[in-house]
């Protein structure tokens, strides 16, 4: 059972954080789980209790592996996502420059009442 008080499940459950951040925290977690899986199961090994299962240890290095490739196909599209971030940051400022202070309220308001209308 997963225990609520370990930070990973509760920054996944926070409403505050996109869905791309969210499956990150929850990869990682995943990650450092089968490490340490692996690891516990290699220290048994060590200690000549008994020998790592062979078919264990094969689909817990492919899940591993295939978490991390997902890892890091989210690492590459926030890459994109951070681009997108600083154009519109550009472009917000050149607008900003070039409109008034009342102009440039106005423009504020009408984007807000858009985005609240499509729920962004």
């Amino acid at each position: 059972m997963t225990d609520m008080t370990n930070a990973a499940p509760v920054a996944v459950n926070s409403s505050c954080l996109p869905d791309d951040q969210r499956r990150l925290i929850e990869l990682d977690d995943a990650i450092a789980k089968i490490r340490t899986q692996i690891a516990t199961a290699d220290l048994a090994r060590q200690r000549g209790q008994k020998p790592i299962d062979p078919d264990w240890f094969h689909r817990a290095r492919t899940a591993l592996r295939h978490l991390c490739r997902e890892r890091a196909e989210l690492l590459a599209q926030g890459s994109g996502r951070r681009r997108r971030e600083k154009l519109k940051d550009a472009l917000i400022g050149i607008l900003r420059e070039r409109h008034d202070p009342e102009t440039w309220d106005g423009i504020l308001a009408e984007a807000q009442a858009r985005s609240e209308r499509e729920g962004l």
